[in-house]
């Protein structure tokens, strides 16, 4: 198996605590502000609500400023886009419990199938209605460990080891654990030439090592970076370049899997509420902007690998390493497939996962 940790040494480990501060208070939920008592000017402003999945924090802060600008070069009208971010499933079940998101951009498509099945907000075919099935671009799941990769993690397989703890969210919540996991078992269903038992073993060892289940992959950062627990993340490949970015790239190497997981993030305009508040054409609008040069050139900055890397302006991103992907479709027959076998209730998530200190099954 190989590795190669993406790391340059830089600066002083004295910036990572101020770093980390940084990292931390981006971390907190930003659920849409009220309107309650602004100025008639501003509360006059059209207002969209961007419901999204946990490490885009960063990458929407500047998506919707620059949209905005253009909105109004274009028709001279301001907008205000308002951010809400969390594990995907969880923001997905806040939608279909009432939260009035005017777009979601979330991790998986199944969780945006989620919102179109329960709530019927979403129209079925949501996947058609935009470029590239609705995934205006692309990343995959790498490892985050310590500077110098002193546990010598190379690949999957390293992640049972007695001696590694291993941080991952909750798949029953996060979208990016559940990429995490499905690598994972995809790895292992290739190790073990789909010996369905033995790969099941696999995984029970592999979640034996994870101390803890945040509720979603910033949360999962915090614990790994803040609170110094765990020997790898198991990380989104933008977050764990934000890692070395915020911290230094002293404090952390990025090992890349010899194979792992394409994750498509998705995206969709919730018709049920934006024809409610009358915001269908500037949700429209707002995620068909994700499709131009300007923020595909954003999503590569941020290390998200665009849908669109002929637009990107590559004078001002850093291009990642080519890497052996698959899809989910391809091993796993389909995302709803995937859900219903191994992170419905019941599933068989639920049968290999023991939490920390109640013992092995």
């Amino acid at each position: 198996m190989t590795h190669s940790p993406v790391a340059r040494r830089s600066g002083g480990r004295r910036r990572t605590r101020r770093a980390v501060v940084g990292l931390i208070l981006a971390a907190g939920t930003l659920m849409a502000p009220s309107l309650a008592g602004a100025p008639a000017a501003q509360a006059a402003t059209p207002t969209l609500l961007n419901v999204s999945y946990d490490p885009t924090r960063e990458f929407y802060r500047d998506v919707n400023a620059a949209f905005a600008e253009q909105w109004r070069a274009e028709t001279g009208d301001r907008v205000r886009v308002q951010q809400s971010h969390g594990g995907s499933g969880k923001q997905a079940r806040a939608v279909i419990d009432g939260l009035m998101a005017d777009v979601v951009t979330l991790a998986v498509p199944v969780d945006i199938d989620a919102i179109a099945h329960h709530s019927g907000r979403i129209a079925a075919d949501w996947r058609t209605r935009l470029p590239h099935g609705s995934a205006p671009y692309t990343s995959t799941i790498v490892f985050l460990v310590r500077a110098d990769n002193p546990k010598e993690i190379a690949d999957w397989d390293d992640l049972v080891r007695a001696d590694v703890a291993v941080i991952t969210p909750n798949p029953k919540t996060s979208g990016a654990a559940r990429l995490n996991y499905l690598a994972a078992w995809a790895h292992a269903l290739r190790r073990f030439d789909g010996d369905e038992a033995r790969v099941r073993a696999f995984m029970s060892r592999l979640f034996a090592n994870v101390p803890v289940l945040d509720t979603g992959a910033r949360g999962s950062t915090t614990t790994f970076v803040r609170r110094g627990i765990g020997d790898v993340l198991l990380a989104w490949e933008n977050e764990a370049h934000l890692a070395l970015r915020e911290l230094g790239a002293d404090a952390f190497d990025i090992v890349r899997p010899a194979r792992s997981i394409l994750a498509e993030p998705t995206v969709a305009w919730v018709d049920g509420h934006v024809d409610a508040r009358g915001t269908r054409a500037l949700a429209q609008a707002y995620l068909r902007y994700l499709y131009s040069a300007e923020a595909q050139t954003l999503a590569a900055r941020h290390f998200y690998r665009p849908a669109r890397p002929e637009a990107v302006d590559w004078t001002r991103a850093e291009r990642l390493p080519a890497m052996e992907l698959f899809s989910v479709d391809a091993v796993f027959g389909s995302w709803s497939a995937a859900q219903a076998t191994h992170f419905d209730d019941g599933g068989v998530f639920d049968q290999i996962y023991t939490p920390a200190g109640k013992g092995a099954r």
